[in-house]
């Protein structure tokens, strides 16, 4: 895998599905690369809005980096909510929409700031931001390059297949899929489940790439 200049979205076909861990791994091999990284949390919910975003914590620590000037300014996570739910929901029980102008602004001041800004989704494509307007409308509209992360348990080929094919079917440039090897306890499953996902990405999404990492939720 290579990164160029610009803004990524990490999804994932789940919720605790090892997101963060692999935003903070692509962050370090970006860094390794020669560029300068810095990640973002699209939206942050079960948190504390004065405090900096659970995830983008999470990330750092990974990272092995102190708190940026960005993450305590919020800018790296502007929107937070208190409820540990779906976006909409959460926006909902404090009376508020979420704000997605105020996500794209902060994309762009890391992007003025960085080389490499990695954007950590909510959940998978299909979570609610507001109405009828999806995570995967918001991508789109973005136009941001995506990387899906999945993992080797048990089921998670169905909703692999499932987010894979809205992908192709909505036109999301998706750029690469990550394997997630934690928690995986039957090696057929495994093997089996890469090779398929291998085939249809070779298919379907032809340029994009797939490695196995053993990443922690």
């Amino acid at each position: 895998m290579k990164f160029s200049k610009g803004a990524y979205f990490i999804t994932g076909i789940d919720t605790d599905i090892g997101k963060s861990y692999a935003v903070a791994h692509l962050a370090q091999i970006a860094e390794n690369e020669g560029f300068s990284v810095i990640t973002q949390k699209f939206i942050q919910t079960g948190c504390d809005p004065s405090e900096v975003a659970e995830d983008i914590i999470t990330h750092r620590q990974l990272m092995g980096r102190e708190l940026f000037a960005e993450d305590i300014d919020h800018t790296t996570c502007p929107v937070i909510f208190r409820l540990p739910a779906s976006p909409h929901l959460a926006a909902k029980e404090e009376n508020t929409t979420v704000n997605t102008e105020l996500i794209e602004q902060s994309t762009k001041i890391l992007t003025s700031k960085f080389d490499v800004v990695l954007i950590e989704g909510a959940g998978g494509i299909m979570v609610p931001i507001e109405g009828d307007f999806l995570t995967i409308d918001y991508i789109l509209a973005k136009k941001l390059p995506t990387v899906l992360v999945t993992s080797a348990r048990l089921g998670s080929l169905n909703h692999t297949l499932l987010t894979l094919e809205q992908m192709r079917l909505k036109g999301v440039e998706l750029i690469g899929v990550v394997y997630n090897l934690y928690g995986s306890d039957c090696e057929a499953i495994t093997q089996d489940s890469n090779d398929y996902i291998e085939r249809y990405i070779q298919k379907h999404f032809p340029k994009a790439w797939l490695t196995k990492m053993a990443l922690k939720k």
